[in-house]
C-alpha cells in the first residue's frame, strides 16, 4: 500500500474545479469595473469657495490614491454646460442650488448639498435701499456670465420688476464688483460668496457700503423653494469691531455636488465622506453635521448617495483602506459560482472518489466469480488447472492494486477470498501452479 500522489488526487478533482473556474470566468463578467483613478471637479473663481473646497477635496481623496484635478471656473452655470458636454471630461461639479432647475437633464444626479451660499447684496449708503424693489433704474453688478451669482440675482430681480430695460446690469465678478462700489462706480453689488473672503469685510466695515436686510426673506422662500433664510447676529463677524453692527437677514441656496449618472458608486462614497470630514464640522450658518444631506436638490439623488445617507458608507469601507474594500465589494459576485458550484461538487466528490478506489477493487469479483461459477457446476475435471491458473492470474493483478491505506481491508478481503477458491480448486484435484498464466491470460479475459 502506498500514499496517493498530488496528480492521481487532481485525477478525480480536476472536474470540479474546472467546472468552477468556468463559473468564475461567467460570474466575472458582471463584475463592475474598478473605480477611475483619475477624475475631475469643475469648481468656480479662484478667490471663491468652490475653489478652496476643490483643493481640501484633492488632498483628502489622493490619501486614498485617487487623483482629483481641480478645474476652475467662472461658477455654477458653467459646471453644468461643462458637464452636459459628451466631450466633457468633467465628472464632478459644484452647482449652486437653483442653477439646476433651468437646465433639467436625465444624465445628471445630485449627490447632496454640503454648505450654505449666502447671498450678500451690498449698496452705497446714500441710496434709500429696503427692497430689491428700490434698485430700479440703478447700476447693479448681477455677477460673472456663467456664474449662479448671476442666475439667482436675475430671478430676484425679475420678481421684483427690476430688468434690464429699466436698470442698468454689469456681468462683473464678486472682487471687480466690490472695487466698483468702493469706487462709486456702481450702486449695487450681489454676490453668493462666503463669508471668510476679504472683501466681505471689507464691505462691511465701509461707512459708505451697507448690506441690504431681507426682511422679506421668508417670504423669498416661499417662492423660491431651493432659498433658505439665514440670520447673521450683531457682531458674530468680529466681536471686537461688532461686525455686523446690526442683525442681518440674508437668503442662501446652498452648494450641491452634481455627478453623471453613471458615476462610478465607490468615488460617490468616497466624494461623500470627504464633504463629511470637511462641511460636517459645521460653520457660521451650518450646524455640525447638518451637511452633506439630500435636501434643497435641483437633481434626482442617486441611489448610491441615498445609500449613504440611510445606511452610511459599505461595511468594508469603515475599516479597510478604499482600494481594497472596493476590490472585496466588487468581488462578492465571484462568491456565487463558489457557492452555487464548487460546495456542491465538494460535498459529492468524496462519494464518488471512495466509489473509483473500490472499483479498482471490485472489478475483479466478476473474474472471480465466473471462476466460482464454473466450479460449481461440477464437470470441470478437466479444466482445473486453466481454472487454477486464471486464480492466480487474478491475484496477481489484485497484488499489483495501488490504493491509499484506508481501503487496504478491501484489497485483504479480495484476496482471502482469492484463497478459498484456490483451496476448492486443490480440494478438486488441482495442481496448486495450474497452466501457464499466458493461457490462462488468454482464456480469461481481462477486466475493463
Amino acid at each position: 500500500m502506498r500514499k496517493r500522489t498530488p496528480k492521481e488526487y487532481l485525477k478525480y478533482f480536476a472536474p470540479a474545479i474546472f467546472l468552477t473556474l468556468v463559473g468564475f470566468i461567467v460570474a466575472y463578467q458582471f463584475v463592475s469595473p474598478a473605480p477611475p483613478r483619475n477624475i475631475t471637479i469643475a469648481t468656480g473663481q479662484s478667490e471663491g469657495a468652490y475653489y478652496a473646497f476643490g483643493q481640501e477635496y484633492r488632498r483628502i481623496l489622493a490619501r486614498d490614491r485617487v487623483e482629483l484635478t481641480v478645474k476652475q471656473t467662472s461658477g455654477s452655470v458653467e459646471n453644468l454646460q461643462l458637464m452636459l458636454k459628451p466631450e466633457s471630461s468633467i465628472d464632478v461639479a459644484f452647482v449652486q442650488g437653483g442653477v439646476g432647475q433651468s437646465t433639467p437633464s436625465d444624465n445628471l444626479v445630485s449627490l447632496g448639498s454640503i454648505f450654505y451660499e449666502p447671498l450678500w447684496v451690498f449698496h452705497r449708503a446714500e441710496l434709500a435701499v429696503r427692497q430689491l424693489s428700490d434698485l430700479r433704474g440703478m447700476r447693479i453688478a448681477v455677477g460673472m456670465e456663467g456664474s449662479g451669482t448671476k442666475e439667482l440675482a436675475l430671478q430676484l430681480l425679475a420678481l421684483n420688476d427690476v430688468t434690464p430695460q429699466n436698470s442698468r446690469f454689469l456681468y462683473t465678478g464678486s472682487l471687480e464688483s466690490a472695487e466698483m462700489l468702493l469706487n462709486a462706480k456702481i450702486d449695487v453689488m450681489f454676490s453668493v460668496v462666503s463669508h471668510r473672503a476679504a472683501f466681505i469685510k471689507e464691505l462691511l466695515t465701509t461707512p459708505q457700503i451697507v448690506l441690504l436686510d431681507f426682511n422679506r426673506g421668508e417670504a423669498y422662500t416661499k417662492r423660491l423653494h431651493f432659498l433658505s433664510l439665514l440670520k447673521i447676529p450683531t457682531g458674530v463677524l468680529d466681536f471686537v469691531n461688532n461686525i455686523p453692527s446690526r442683525d442681518v437677514h440674508l437668503l442662501a441656496p446652498t452648494a450641491q455636488l452634481v455627478a453623471h449618472k453613471d458615476f462610478h458608486p465607490a468615488l460617490t462614497d468616497l466624494l461623500l465622506l470627504a464633504a463629511a470630514e470637511i462641511n460636517g464640522k459645521g460653520g457660521l450658518f451650518e450646524m455640525p453635521g447638518e451637511f452633506p444631506a439630500p435636501k434643497f436638490l435641483d437633481f434626482p439623488l442617486s441611489k448610491e448617495a441615498k445609500r449613504f445617507y440611510e445606511t452610511g458608507p459599505p461595511f468594508l469601507r469603515r475599516y479597510l483602506p478604499f482600494w481594497l474594500a472596493n476590490f472585496l465589494i466588487r468581488m462578492k459576485i465571484m462568491l456565487l459560482p463558489l457557492l452555487a458550484l464548487f460546495f456542491p461538487l465538494v460535498r459529492l466528490l468524496p462519494p464518488f472518489y471512495y466509489w473509483q478506489i473500490k472499483r479498482r477493487i471490485f472489478r475483479w469479483y466478476d473474474q472471480l466469480e465466473e471462476v466460482d461459477i464454473e466450479l460449481q457446476r461440477g464437470e470441470v475435471s478437466g479444466s482445473l488447472e486453466e481454472l487454477m491458473s486464471r486464480l492466480k492470474w487474478i491475484e496477481d493483478q489484485v497484488t499489483e492494486i495501488h490504493v491509499p491505506r484506508g481501503f487496504s481491508k478491501e484489497v485483504y478481503n479480495m484476496r482471502v477470498h482469492i484463497e478459498m477458491l484456490r483451496r476448492k480448486l486443490i480440494d478438486r484435484g488441482a495442481s496448486p501452479c495450474g497452466i501457464p498464466t499466458s493461457t490462462a491470460h488468454k482464456n480469461g479475459p481481462k477486466p475493463a
